[in-house]
């Protein structure tokens, strides 16, 4: 069954849904926005770069307990969740969210998960936590309790660590700029800062990936809409609209982070005027349940 809307959405995580303080929902709206467009059937998957555990706890936990179980027994009604930019999914059913699937192809290699780990304890443990959830990815995190001035310090000194340590274990490796790739001239692994972590992960893993996953999944549950929307805060959130346009389908991407400079693209980029982050998101979301409950 296709939506009456005919919308998907592909939604980033951090940012437009959970706040990057919070790192939770913090905004009422949301939870009852993404109700509201799961039960008008609506296809919506999330596209993030956490874990299954921070997507099941602090996602899907509210969701279900103001009523997205009975949302998702409206025929029609579809949700999906990509986890680590592509490495692992998972369906989302009125029961909760299904098994997840893993790709253990693109994770990092257990030397430099040893050696980075070594890293953190000894120097950054201080300002950042070890993300013990995720598959594929190593990921360290900006404690709550640490100051923002405190945790960017780290963070750069902690990237150009880790850095190091995968030249000298051979490994092809990119931090922004600088890449030194391995002794067959490849580039296999990225550091990727944000401004709560840094990622170690695949290359071959990012946004288009998620989406890509997310889309061949629908495409197995109903038919797919001919209008969506990605919803983020970087700029390689942009890739979901990438890719959704790359098929040929009209997108258009929803920047709930302009400041961090606007992209140039083939579809149209959305901004929510001067709100950011989940404020932003929850306008955008706002906007469409509105349209959903007057259908």
């Amino acid at each position: 069954m296709q939506s009456p809307l005919d919308l998907g959405l592909l939604l980033d995580i951090d940012g437009p849904i959970a706040s990057p303080v919070t790192r939770s929902i913090a905004v009422p709206s949301i939870i009852e926005d993404l109700i509201e467009l799961t039960a008008a059937g609506v296809p919506i998957a999330f596209i993030t770069g956490r874990s299954d555990a921070f997507v099941r706890d602090q996602v899907m936990a509210p969701l279900f307990a103001a009523g997205l179980g009975e949302a998702l027994r409206t025929p029609g009604a579809r949700m999906f969740a990509v986890f680590e930019k592509g490495a692992a999914w998972a369906a989302v059913g009125p029961d909760g969210m299904g098994p997840t699937d893993i790709d253990r192809s693109v994770a990092v290699p257990d030397d430099l998960v040893a050696r980075v780990r070594e890293l953190h304890a000894a120097e950054f443990a201080d300002a950042m936590f070890w993300d013990e959830t995720k598959y594929a990815m190593i990921s360290v995190e900006q404690r709550v309790d640490v100051a923002d001035e405190h945790y960017r310090d780290a963070q750069h000194r902690f990237d150009d660590a880790a850095f190091a340590a995968a030249v000298e274990l051979g490994l092809g490796i990119r931090l922004g700029d600088r890449a030194v790739p391995d002794r067959n001239g490849t580039i296999a692994w990225r550091i990727d800062p944000t401004i709560i972590s840094t990622d170690i992960e695949s290359v071959t893993l990012d946004k288009d990936r998620g989406a890509e996953r997310a889309l061949d999944h629908f495409t197995t549950t109903g038919a797919l809409p001919t209008l969506w929307r990605s919803v983020g805060d970087s700029r390689s959130d942009y890739k979901m609209a990438d890719y959704v346009h790359s098929l040929g389908i009209e997108v258009a991407h929803v920047d709930v982070r302009p400041a961090d400079g606007i992209l140039e693209k083939p579809y149209r980029v959305i901004v929510e005027g001067e709100l950011v982050h989940d404020a932003a998101g929850a306008a955008f979301l706002s906007y469409w349940a509105d349209r959903a409950r007057a259908r």
